[in-house]
């Protein structure tokens, strides 16, 4: 799954560690995430919306055409 986290969290200055942190997970996740290794769960994805006050979609890229 494609995701916008790795921008989204430059534009802030934050690193993984800051990311991980608000989000109640370890840097490790976040990398993972950011290298597409791993998609969120659906309680994470939201977490991650409501943080960067953006939509799931906005952030995160399911790559199905439609």
């Amino acid at each position: 799954m494609k995701n916008r986290l790795k921008v989204l969290r430059a534009e802030r200055d934050w690193t993984q560690a800051d990311l991980a942190n608000a989000l109640d997970v370890s840097r490790q996740t976040v990398n993972a995430i950011e290298k597409g290794k791993f998609d969120p769960s659906l309680p994470l994805a939201f977490k991650c919306a409501r943080l960067f006050e953006m939509r799931i979609e906005d952030i995160f890229d399911d790559e199905q055409p439609r």
